[in-house]
């Protein structure tokens, strides 16, 4: 039995959600995005590579273009091949630490730095 108050509320929100869409039609904004893939092949390198065209085309197709400069690969595991990536011909910058949600997550998962910065 679906509750018929929890229904309203959510085609509510999907009513109110399309108004906001409609009025600002022009107006994107896309803060954050991030991939993950396990890399341990060459098959899983490609699908990365791959996963980062295809956010570059969906990008320009909505209009909502990476700062290929912001942009940062994090290797992670004592396996990984830490391979090269490239967006818009330009090779990402490697990092072994990024803040994110002011948690700083390093490629080797230890947590000092947290405790000092946070």
């Amino acid at each position: 039995m679906v509750c018929h108050k929890a229904l309203f509320w959510v085609l509510f929100y999907v009513y109110y959600l399309s108004m906001i869409l409609m009025l600002y039609q022009n107006i994107k904004i896309c803060s954050d995005t991030k991939i993950y893939h396990r890399v341990d092949s060459v098959e899983g390198i490609e699908t990365m590579q791959v996963d980062l065209h295809n956010l570059v085309l969906w990008s320009k197709e909505w209009q909502m273009l990476f700062n290929v400069d912001k942009c940062k690969v994090m290797h992670l595991g004592y396996n990984n091949p830490k391979v090269n990536y490239v967006v818009e011909a330009t090779q990402l910058q490697e990092v072994s630490e990024e803040r994110d949600l002011r948690i700083i997550v390093s490629d080797d998962f230890k947590r000092e730095k947290q405790y000092c910065c946070s």
